[in-house]
């Protein structure tokens, strides 16, 4: 289950720039290193999809997924027109459970997320690993500064039309509504980028990603496959829900007049609500569904700072597609003039409240 999310990871597209200009010092050499090597292995390992479809011994349900996901490939042009090109033409087996690691830090009494900044694509509220041991590496550096930090597997990034990003085996097997959603959110990702505006840009493929889940399973998907969506989502829609009411009232908490002792206290209580409202759900709705317990045992200010960037402007952007009279040519295009300009402006246009730059 994809409780935290995926950021739109540019690793490999950050670190070619960091190399090209000369700017990778003394800090982010490792780093950049490590980001090269991960993305050329995964660019290497993949293989055109009509190879692995040809291949007499590919297992019958992988060669089940690759056939309709090259449907969903041809359905994002024609019917979403987004970008046609050889992202997701491909498959790789990376033969482990994550594209990368990402690591998400934030204050013990606060939920702004710590920024990483590089050019062209600038400042990011993480940072990826393609090994789960340097991230976590990392995260006990952050971890020895203060920071509460989140370590997460991310099945899926896009590195934003710089490479043909590939189908992997960390999401191909996902039920058939979920992995429409993750084809269509990469590839708005290539539409419009606004740089350092991580919300922006997440909020606005998430929105690409349920108008055109929403049209897929109503055109192309069984009565069965429909039914498991709903099912999936309903629970993802409960996640969100209570998660995102206890994330403002730890907010609330966090820009309060109290003392620091008296925020650590009423902190923990709300932490231990929070997960008694999870095992409830359990019980009431989920039917015992276990998917969400390892992210309520770990769940802390960072890993909860990371779910407003997918779902905080949403509702502005399938506002703004309504406005575009549902034409997504002409609502790309609005997006576009908005990443271009000035943050405030964009959350204006939006209908949302400017905010400040996150600070480093």
């Amino acid at each position: 289950m994809r409780a935290g999310g995926r950021f739109a990871l540019l690793a490999a597209a950050a670190a070619a720039a960091l190399l090209g200009a000369g700017l990778a010092g003394c800090g982010t050499v490792g780093y950049v290193a490590q980001s090269v090597r991960g993305q050329w292995s995964m660019l290497h390992e993949a293989r055109p999809v009509p190879e692995w479809l040809a291949q007499r011994d590919t297992p019958p349900t992988l060669r089940t997924r690759l056939a309709v996901s090259q449907r969903m490939r041809d359905f994002a042009v024609s019917e979403l027109k987004l970008p046609d090109n050889g992202s997701y033409r491909r498959y790789a087996d990376l033969g482990r459970n994550a594209a990368v690691w990402n690591v998400v830090a934030a204050p013990e009494l606060g939920l702004t997320l710590k920024t990483w900044c590089f050019p062209v694509v600038g400042c990011v509220g993480y940072r990826g690993y393609f090994d789960r041991q340097r991230a976590e590496a990392e995260a006990q550096t952050l971890r020895a500064q203060g920071y509460e930090v989140s370590v997460y597997g991310v099945p899926a990034y896009s590195t934003l039309g710089w490479f043909d990003d590939p189908l992997l085996n960390t999401f191909i097997h996902y039920p058939e509504g979920e992995l429409a959603r993750l084809i269509f959110h990469e590839l708005a990702h290539q539409v419009a980028y606004a740089k350092g505006d991580t919300t922006f840009n997440e909020s606005f493929a998430t929105a690409v990603e349920r108008l055109g889940g929403q049209r897929w399973l109503r055109e192309h998907a069984s009565a069965e496959a429909r039914a498991e969506y709903e099912r999936y989502d309903a629970r993802r829609q409960d996640f969100r829900a209570l998660t995102l009411r206890y994330r403002q009232r730890l907010l609330e908490l966090y820009t309060s007049p109290l003392s620091a002792e008296d925020k650590r206290a009423r902190k923990a209580e709300l932490y231990r609500e929070m997960r008694a409202e999870h095992q409830e759900l359990k019980r009431s709705r989920w039917d015992g569904y276990a998917g969400y317990d390892g992210w309520f045992e770990r769940a802390n200010n960072a890993s909860l700072g990371v779910l407003a960037a997918y779902n905080e402007l949403v509702p502005a952007f399938e506002r703004l597609f309504e406005a575009q009279g549902r034409d997504f040519e002409r609502f790309y295009d609005e997006v576009k003039r908005l990443a271009d300009a000035p943050r405030d402006e964009r959350r204006k246009a939006l209908g949302a409240p400017a905010v400040a730059q996150t600070p480093r």
